[in-house]
């Protein structure tokens, strides 16, 4: 059987890459436009283009905007609601809130309102209660997870575009950085350690490739696992809020040079910063079911599956080494549901690039193109 790669399941970066870089020239152009505001007080923040979330910076504080989709993954959601009677719409709530909110806090800012754009291909989709009810509370608590307001939205009926029956999830969110000291600057130094959040599974990202092996089992999402869950119910693991530890951090004053949201291009996502260095990882986060049932039914190689996927790796962190014992007597304090690793180290180095040592795999800088 041939290997597996998610350009060849349908998402290829290569491909979509060049276009986020077009787009932020192009609106790097525009920046000027609020200089008009309040006196000139209000001007971009230009270190945040083609970072995970756009700041404005103004007298006392940043303000921040992100912009992000849930991706297909409710098309899993859809597949087991009719195999199982249960929508699990509550957990693609927290998915698609959790894609918004992780991508904001990778700068130090913090979520006050969050907004859901729900767009369907046939307005029946509103006719089934249940999961409708599902998604508002999950919405609700998801939110309440993120420590900010559910502020409003978008339920747009787009017939001919989206297919009927299915739905396009996304959203926007507003935070704040403030004092403007807690922004996270992206200030990557050589000995830098990097501490790795844990995932639920697979988070929201690679579900295109997911629901192409779901394609080839015998019986698709409710193929048992080794640890008896259903492929389909592993897939839809909510993905975790890391708003509350990252808040938590910042109260306690605990130096982060840098943050990254391990969501799309997978580990490749760790040398997103400015700047040559080797980013080299010496521990892994403990390794999940899921990705294992993945590579081994794609088939799927390390190289495919550490360069796509989240790998059990949900949020990394870059700080000073002094700061690695005081992060885990944080965690240690209070229960966060997910585990922490220290897995490595940064090193100043003449090209960019990703070591995973025990996996022996190595990712240039030439393969993460997002700015």
């Amino acid at each position: 059987m041939d290997a597996m790669t998610y350009s060849g399941a349908g998402v290829n970066y290569d491909a979509m890459d060049p276009f986020k870089q077009m787009a932020q020239k192009a609106g790097h152009m525009t920046a000027g436009n609020i200089n008009r505001l309040n006196g000139g007080e209000f001007k971009e923040f230009e270190p945040s283009r083609g970072e995970s979330v756009y700041l404005i910076e103004a007298a006392k504080s940043f303000f921040a905007h992100v912009e992000e989709g849930l991706g297909t993954k409710n098309l899993v959601a859809d597949a087991m609601y009719k195999l199982t009677g249960r929508s699990y719409y509550d957990y693609i709530a927290q998915d698609t809130v959790a894609m918004i909110v992780n991508d904001m806090i990778t700068m130090g800012a913090l979520p006050l309102s969050v907004a859901m754009h729900l767009a369907v291909g046939n307005s029946d989709w509103f006719n089934d209660q249940r999961r409708c009810a599902d998604l508002v509370n999950g919405w609700r608590a998801a939110c309440d997870r993120a420590r900010c307001v559910w502020g409003g939205g978008e339920t747009p009926t787009l017939k001919d575009i989206i297919a009927p029956g299915t739905a396009m999830l996304g959203g926007s969110a507003i935070g704040l950085v403030k004092p403007k000291g807690r922004l996270i600057r992206g200030n990557i130094q050589h000995g830098d350690r990097i501490v790795m959040f844990g995932s639920s599974g697979i988070h929201a990202n690679g579900l295109t490739l997911a629901r192409k092996i779901a394609e080839s089992l015998p019986q698709g999402y409710l193929t048992r696992m080794s640890d008896g869950n259903t492929y389909g119910e592993a897939l839809l693991a909510p993905t975790h809020i890391y708003v509350p530890i990252m808040e938590d951090l910042m109260d306690a004053g605990i130096d982060i040079h840098y943050a990254v949201n391990i969501t799309g291009h997978g580990w490749r996502k760790l040398m997103r910063a400015h700047g040559n260095f080797a980013y080299v990882l010496e521990g892994l986060p403990r390794s999940l079911t899921i990705f294992r049932f993945m590579q081994q039914h794609g088939p799927m190689d390390d190289r495919e599956a550490y360069g796509n996927l989240n790998m059990g790796a949900g949020f990394a962190l870059f700080v000073p080494e002094t700061e690695v014992v005081k992060i885990f007597n944080i965690i240690g304090r209070k229960l966060y549901g997910f585990s922490v690793v220290d897995a490595g180290h940064v090193e100043n180095s003449e090209v960019k690039k990703v070591v995973i040592a025990p996996k022996n795999l190595e990712y240039q800088g030439s393969t993460l193109a997002v700015r």
